[in-house]
């Protein structure tokens, strides 16, 4: 009788044990956002996965397009995505008017009208009437999404002349790729630029540029990496190595020895020749974070220009809703 309880218990130890390893083997489910080709680091870490050494063992990667920020808050909301690519408006709006107060900011995507790098562009038609902003008083604007970081850039533009929507101007929506068909078929009388698309040799041979989104309002952090505080709790130590294969593969498209292959790769994404891709990951590029430590002073001023805007109600404090240790440390092991 006692060599048969042994046995047993050895039996439930080793199925414990079993249980625990497999537990333990099974890689964790990152689901990460994109929306423009190229601009957005999701579509191009997909190109390189050869050089992501956890992927597959602490954690598996989906890559997941949408159409704008605004969805991915519903995304998030419904644990159908882990990382989203949040622009500085849908951030607070998804911690306030959503209730996902326990958001993390979790690493730098891009930031926009750094010294001496792009800004994304408002444009109209080079052979219309339209020569400064006052002259959009009864316009169509084409924004991609109501919200979107394009979207409050634009409205603060014309706020600073004293030109609200509705009232003095009507606003749709447009995919990016459809802003050139827009102008040109006067459905809108300005569009919204940004890279790859502003940088079409027909769009600018059509357009030009009536303002920026650095004149609008200023430096922002207009894109970055989130994640909600409980998965990130219960998964940090595959999260540190996702982030691990994330810089070592932004390290890779941001070193001007690989400039040639970037351009091919873009191109390859895009289906566009690869000579339209020789600003990418340079100057003529939005700013990028090289170890994708996001700015987060100059986030909290953005966050407050959407609660100006009557975007959200009440400013959120940023600094409550941020973790850059993830990052800091996946940093640390590439040194």
């Amino acid at each position: 009788m006692r060599m048969m309880k042994l046995a047993l218990a050895g039996v439930c130890a080793l199925s414990l044990f079993a249980t625990g390893t497999a537990n333990a083997a099974d890689p964790v489910k990152i689901r990460l956002s994109w929306i423009v080709p190229v601009s957005n680091w999701a579509s191009m870490i997909e190109q390189k996965k050869d050089l992501a050494t956890h992927l597959g063992k602490s954690y598996t990667l989906e890559i997941i397009r949408f159409a704008g920020t605004p969805p991915l808050i519903t995304a998030l909301a419904n644990n159908e995505l882990e990382v989203a690519n949040l622009t500085y408006p849908t951030l607070p709006i998804a911690i306030q008017n959503a209730g996902l107060d326990d958001l993390q900011v979790i690493a730098d995507e891009f930031q926009d009208g750094n010294t001496g790098y792009y800004s994304n562009e408002y444009m109209v038609a080079k052979d219309g009437p339209i020569k400064s902003v006052d002259d959009l008083k009864g316009k169509v604007l084409a924004t991609n999404v109501t919200g979107s970081a394009v979207d409050v850039a634009m409205r603060a533009m014309l706020r600073k002349h004293k030109l609200e929507d509705k009232r003095d101007y009507t606003v749709i929506e447009a995919p990016f790729p459809t802003m050139l068909a827009m102008l040109n078929q006067k459905k809108a009388d300005l569009i919204s630029g940004v890279l790859p698309f502003s940088l079409n040799p027909e769009l600018r041979n059509t357009a030009t540029t009536l303002f920026n989104t650095k004149d609008a309002i200023g430096v922002s952090q207009f894109s970055m990496w989130v994640a909600r505080k409980g998965f990130v709790e219960k998964n940090r130590a595959a999260m540190v190595d996702f982030m691990e294969d994330s810089l070592r593969i932004v390290h890779w498209y941001l070193d001007p020895a690989n400039h040639k292959e970037v351009m091919d790769i873009a191109a390859k994404i895009t289906k566009q020749p690869p000579e339209r891709f020789d600003w990418v990951f340079t100057k003529k590029d939005n700013y990028r974070d090289p170890n994708m430590v996001p700015d987060l002073k100059t986030l909290q001023a953005n966050v407050d220009t959407v609660k100006d805007l009557g975007f959200i109600k009440e400013t959120v404090d940023i600094s409550k809703h941020a973790d850059l240790s993830l990052v800091q440390e996946a940093a640390k092991r590439l040194k």
